[in-house]
């Protein structure tokens, strides 16, 4: 009698992390491309996520909120798994993609066991970036290229000029 195949043991765990409360962390070696995990939660619409980020008392992109190509977004602090504790960093490890309106955390490079899982969070924040806007959206990666924020970088405008 043989014994069944055992499962892989699981490719992350859930503890304190030095860039911000808790983090996901590699349990073994994760090669490049490998999807990790489906960043679940509730599907939301945008009324919704308004709602729910007044209750809370916190700015609109400062969330668990996913936002999807359709315009709806994934609450995952609402039913959502361990991907809603991938923390952001400047210089990623990980990249969070959309297929078929889900979606899935894969590893942008080889990640070491015991190493953070993070990604590049890109908020758009529509408003100034004000000193205190760039404050509560502090990013805390560390990384050699680090720019002080979670936050996209604001398109700027191009001004046509008429040649003389």
């Amino acid at each position: 009698m043989t014994k069944p195949a055992k499962p892989p043991s699981p490719l992350y765990e859930v503890h304190h992390s030095p860039v911000h409360g808790n983090g996901v962390f590699a349990r073994r070696k994760i090669r490049a491309g490998d999807r990790i995990i489906e960043y679940t939660g509730e599907r939301v619409d945008w009324e919704e996520t308004c709602r729910r980020t007044a209750e809370k008392g916190g700015p609109i992109n400062h969330t668990f909120f996913f936002t999807l190509n359709d315009g709806m977004l994934i609450d995952g602090g609402a039913g959502g798994n361990d991907s809603r504790w991938i923390n952001h960093s400047c210089e990623p490890n990980c990249e969070a993609m959309e297929e078929d309106g889900r979606v899935y955390i894969h590893a942008l490079r080889d990640i070491d066991k015991g190493e953070e899982l993070n990604y590049n969070y890109g908020l758009i924040y529509d408003e100034r970036h004000t000193p205190a806007v760039k404050k509560a959206f502090a990013c805390r990666c560390g990384a050699p290229s680090c720019t002080g924020v979670m936050l996209a970088p604001k398109k700027r405008s191009r001004k046509k000029t008429a040649a003389a």
